[in-house]
């Protein structure tokens, strides 16, 4: 099991956008994934659909049991093979500026009852599976780094860190990088860096381009090399609530494109939640050292 956190500090820029193509992507491939909507606002539950369930993720923070998680979880209307822990604006209760160290371990706690046996068999929104657990977990973090985004990042194996072409973003994905780097030193020595996903680029804007190689002059390897074009299929999609990949439209097939190759760098990652990890993987990377997927 891959846990992905996606977050920027800087609100507006996409993040959930990133986080439905990037589950759309996983639905298509197959992958049996997760979205864990941590995000007050709960967008990606509203994009998603999914069942109604009797507790949220607030509940969950509040009692990170495997029975609350089961009451949490529901599968998506966008189709198989894809479940939801939904997000409320309750949540915002545990957005605290300065978290315990007990705050913060709160989500892993919960995350970890979905591997080995203990989550196998999990009955979910009254639906009992009997597949293998998830493959894919994908956290929606809020645009802030308070709790929330903070313990998403002690759950996770990976970090995408989402900007676009605008004169804050370098400002914006330094505080993200530092706020994974602190975070790895502090609590998690498994987190990486994925990689810095630009989003909302227009191939013929001046200041576009300016702004993307400002980026990759000053990040170097850790910005991907594809971004998302800025496309009205992206948020047609999401009006319809229906994954991009779905969405038969020539700029569509390009957004879906970068999606399937971010997942792709994802699933060839490796962490403390993969099952390809041995020890020798869970060493302490250096922290001048961005994760190359």
């Amino acid at each position: 099991m891959q846990v992905i956190a996606v977050l920027s500090l800087k609100g507006g820029v996409g993040k959930t956008t990133v986080v439905l193509g990037l589950a759309g992507a996983a639905m298509q491939r197959g992958v049996r994934t997760l979205v864990v909507d941590l995000d007050p606002q709960a967008n990606a539950t509203v994009a998603l659909q999914p069942a109604e369930t009797s507790a949220t993720i607030a509940d969950v923070l509040d009692d990170p049991r495997r029975s609350v998680m089961r009451r949490a979880i529901a599968p998506s209307a966008w189709g198989d093979d894809l479940d939801v822990l939904v997000g409320a604006e309750s949540n915002e209760r545990h957005n605290h500026p300065e978290p315990t160290e007990k705050q913060l371990s709160r989500l892993d706690r919960a995350l970890s009852r979905l591997t080995g046996e203990e989550g196998a068999r999990a009955s979910i929104a009254g639906r009992t599976t009997e597949e293998e657990e998830y493959g894919l977990v994908i956290i929606d973090c809020p645009p802030s780094l308070s709790q929330l985004t903070r313990s998403a990042l002690v759950a996770a194996d990976r970090a995408v860190l989402v900007t676009d072409p605008t004169i804050f973003a370098v400002a914006g994905v330094q505080r993200a990088f530092e706020a994974v780097q602190n975070e790895r030193v502090q609590t998690n020595p498994h987190l990486q860096p994925l990689g810095v996903l630009i989003n909302r680029v227009r191939s013929r804007s001046a200041e576009h381009a300016f702004r993307v190689a400002e980026l990759r002059e000053l990040f170097g390897p850790l910005v991907l090399t594809s971004v998302i074009p800025d496309r009205s299929a992206i948020q047609q999609s999401q009006g319809a609530c229906v994954p991009i990949q779905q969405w038969d439209t020539p700029g569509a097939r390009e957004v879906s494109a970068v999606f399937n190759g971010l997942l792709g760098r994802i699933m060839r990652s490796t962490g403390r939640h993969s099952p390809m990890a041995g020890a020798a993987r869970r060493a302490v990377f250096r922290t001048d050292t961005p994760a190359t997927g």
